[in-house]
């Protein structure tokens, strides 16, 4: 085997992504994306049997007893498929054959992994020698921090995940969700028991992030049953082994599915909805769907799914339901197609417990700006909505994006509680209160500046007339510029031989 390249001194998910790197030669992010993941996730469930493995040779029990395995909730790994077989393997021209083979071997023993894991490694578009010296930078980290107990293969996932869809753009909206908005939904609704629902889960980042909301504040993990659904079929593979590297039991259905056309999960009533829908999908209602019983505040235009997505849901809560999605910000007062009337029966039936605007630059994948809407069955403030405007905080990570930072999560989510508990005074530019004849004045309109207001601006100490003074003088200075500027544009027109 070759000597592996020494990747100690940086930190672990920079190195796994240098890994991506590695690999990318003439591929596109979309392809690679599958490739990289694909070794991450075999990496994660060998590490996890080897560890077990060790375990139950201590205690001089059967190794190859795939229930002693099971009860732990790892994964059986077969000789052939075990990384110390890929790492020997690395340098030599079957390289990729062997890493297919190891992935089908997994999958027959698993039932749960079966048609999920990518088999395509011994295809000629990959360069061999290239995955051989990724396989050697696998093998040489360390993925396990018992000291911090820190899941670092289920971190490195959603790291990965995140710099794809940095560099995918537009096709990124298919399958990631910014960490920070999703921590913000799942900061306010708290999802710490239950059925927790995703009809457009994507990779599954909704479920990860409550599922690390509950491990934080010391709940037990079986204390929820996650549900969902995604219409890409390869998505849902990322999703199943995003959810599985991450220890998450879950229902995505038997096959991907469009959700408006086949609800995989028809009765379900849940008790959390977290949901990052396509933004304003047109064309997505061939007529067959107009007689609906999902649309109980109005048939949605075919023009923009957006009504859809928040009737579907609403539809599928249980009597104490809550939820929360990523909206548009078109929806929060939009008329045309009928929507303006399907908002105002939704605020009518007293079911919107809160609406944020979001800050501009959050998604990789758009620059269309969103709002994060809050619905629940049973309001703890009934007749009353929040509106909080986020617009202002974030900080911008590079040029390109922008993310809340956990103050910023924390202050929106501690906004919401003193809410609910009727503790919370406005706050002139950042958040308010609205009953909903309020918001009737505002003919359903739930654009949250309009509540909230603008900020007040600190006094300066300034006398008035001092500042007046000095205003009015410096607006005589630049008149005189203006005037002056005029004068010589004039003059040099002029010997140009034109006149003004």
């Amino acid at each position: 085997m070759a000597v592996a390249n020494n990747t100690a001194n940086i930190g672990f998910e920079q190195q796994i992504w240098a890994a991506a790197d590695i690999l990318r030669g003439n591929m596109d992010a979309a392809e690679y994306k599958h490739v990289v993941l694909g070794l991450i996730f075999l990496k994660y469930i060998s590490d996890k049997f080897t560890e077990r493995f060790e375990q139950l040779k201590a205690d001089n029990d059967d190794t190859e007893d795939k229930d002693a395995y099971a009860e732990v909730n790892v994964f059986f790994v077969p000789q052939s498929a075990r990384w110390s077989v890929i790492a020997d393997t690395a340098h030599k021209p079957e390289i990729g054959t062997v890493i297919d083979d190891a992935m089908r071997a997994i999958e027959k023993e698993n039932k749960r992994l079966k048609d999920i894991l990518p088999k395509n490694y011994s295809r000629d578009e990959l360069d061999k020698r290239r995955l051989g010296n990724v396989v050697d930078l696998f093998t040489n980290i360390q993925l396990v921090d018992r000291t911090n107990n820190r899941d670092l293969l289920g971190e490195t996932y959603q790291y990965c995940l995140r710099k794809f869809a940095e560099n995918e753009g537009k096709r990124a909206g298919e399958f990631y969700t910014p960490e920070s908005v999703v921590k913000t939904l799942v900061e306010v609704l708290q999802p710490f028991n239950g059925r927790v629902y995703d009809p457009c889960c994507g990779s599954g980042g909704m479920f990860v992030q409550s599922a690390k909301f509950i491990e934080n504040h010391a709940q037990n993990l079986r204390s929820i049953s996650v549900y969902g659904q995604d219409a890409n079929p390869t998505t849902r593979k990322l999703a199943l082994m995003n959810l599985a590297i991450h220890s998450i039991e879950s229902d995505l259905g038997q096959f991907n599915a469009d959700t408006f056309h086949k609800d995989l999960h028809p009765q379900l009533k849940a008790d959390f909805i977290l949901a990052n829908p396509p933004f304003n999908l047109s064309d997505w209602n061939d007529g067959s769907l107009n007689d609906d019983q999902r649309w109980k505040y109005g048939l949605p235009p075919n023009g923009n799914a957006n009504f859809a997505w928040l009737q579907h849901m609403i539809f599928h809560l249980a009597p104490n339901g809550k939820l929360g999605l990523v909206l548009a910000n078109g929806s929060l007062s939009s008329q045309s197609g009928g929507e303006g009337e399907i908002r105002k029966k939704i605020i009518e039936a007293d079911l919107v417990e809160g609406i944020i605007a979001m800050p501009t630059q959050l998604f990789s994948s758009t620059q269309i700006p969103v709002s994060l809407w809050f619905v629940s069955r049973n309001k703890k403030q009934a007749d009353k909505t929040l509106f909080i405007d986020a617009r202002k905080m974030g900080t911008m990570v590079n040029r390109r994006l922008r993310e809340l930072n956990p103050e910023d999560v924390a202050r929106i989510a501690d906004t919401f509680t003193a809410f609910q508990n009727g503790t919370l005074e406005n706050v002139k530019g950042f958040c308010a209160v609205a009953g909903t004849a309020d918001i009737a004045k505002q003919e359903y309109i739930l654009t949250p500046g309009r509540y909230v207001g603008i900020e007040a601006q600190e006094e300066d100490g300034e006398p008035f007339d001092e500042k007046m003074t000095r205003l009015t003088g410096e607006l005589g200075e630049l008149w005189k510029k203006q005037h002056d500027l005029e004068v010589e544009i004039r003059e040099r027109l002029r010997r140009l031989g034109y006149e003004i």
